[in-house]
């Protein structure tokens, strides 16, 4: 089967789907988005990102006007066309086609765009065995907790690392880290797990909020605290988390291990503990 795209109301393959030159989410990065993993035909979180849709929309005052359970239609009926039970899926919202002005147009309808794709899982050589990170300033505008179109930062700071040969970067502001450019970060220390607090310079991540929930019931203390970056070098694991990578270890930041280099016990009880959840995703 090929790639599944749906427009405004139509699905079709990906490679048919015809966006205007005029949508302003390719004219101005005006619009929002979200990306959600299947699993064996079961969308994760599903009801999570589409909250965190809505709210995005709803700070950039974009209308959308799709109900919860027509999303969910939405979702399991790509899904299906696809043929795909490990899939990724994006959406994107934007708030549509209009001339090139930048007020917002007085009668604008919003683009609805999805793709359905073949979810690659990560290699276990990486999964298992960790990666490498670099510290970069964060450059970014000053709400990161909304999922914008505006990536141009991310997309620099995704290209620095790997030509670093590392798999992520993340953004550090005035001394404070934030999160990766494609994922959150968390910390282990002395037990506990740490995450940089929930402000305007940090999305809230759907799967960051489920790992420090399996972290909590494990009996861990889970903070969302403010995080200085030589915590984060004197901790004594490290781990990425975000949609399409799960639970990832981290084992190298700037060339500098992370106590032994290897990945902390922590970090692979809860990466196994994800791991047995979403193989346990029913729609039921």
């Amino acid at each position: 089967m090929p790639d599944i795209g749906y427009l405004n109301g139509q699905f079709s393959p990906l490679d048919e789907i015809k966006i205007s030159p005029d949508d302003r989410g390719f004219l101005f990065g005006d619009g929002v988005y979200e990306v959600i993993r299947a699993y064996h035909g079961v969308p994760a979180f599903w009801e999570e990102h589409f909250a965190r849709l809505v709210r995005s929309a709803r700070e950039v005052q974009l209308p959308f006007f799709i109900e919860q359970t027509d999303f969910q239609h939405l979702l399991l009926s790509g899904l299906q066309l696809s043929g795909y039970q490990e899939a990724k899926i994006y959406i994107q919202v934007t708030r549509g086609v209009a001339p090139r002005e930048h007020v917002f147009p007085p009668k604008g309808e919003a683009t609805v765009f999805l793709s359905f794709r073949k979810m690659v899982a990560l290699p276990m050589e990486v999964s298992q065995g960790g990666v490498s990170v670099i510290t970069l300033p964060d450059i970014r505008w000053g709400r990161c907790d909304i999922k914008s179109l505006n990536l141009l930062p991310n997309v620099l700071a995704k290209q620095k690392a790997q030509e670093a040969k590392a798999f992520e970067a993340i953004f550090v502001r005035d001394g404070w880290v934030g999160e990766g450019a494609t994922s959150n970060v968390l910390m282990v220390k002395d037990g506990g797990i740490f995450t940089p607090e929930r402000t305007h310079f940090v999305l809230a991540g759907v799967t960051q909020h489920q790992v420090a929930a399996m972290g909590q019931a494990k009996g861990h203390d889970v903070q969302f605290r403010p995080v200085p970056i030589s915590d984060l070098f004197q901790s004594d694991e490290v781990f990425l988390v975000g949609t399409t990578i799960e639970v990832l270890p981290v084992i190298q930041i700037n060339g500098q291990p992370i106590r032994d280099g290897k990945p902390g016990p922590i970090t692979t009880i809860l990466q196994q503990q994800f791991t047995a959840y979403i193989s346990g995703l029913s729609l039921l």
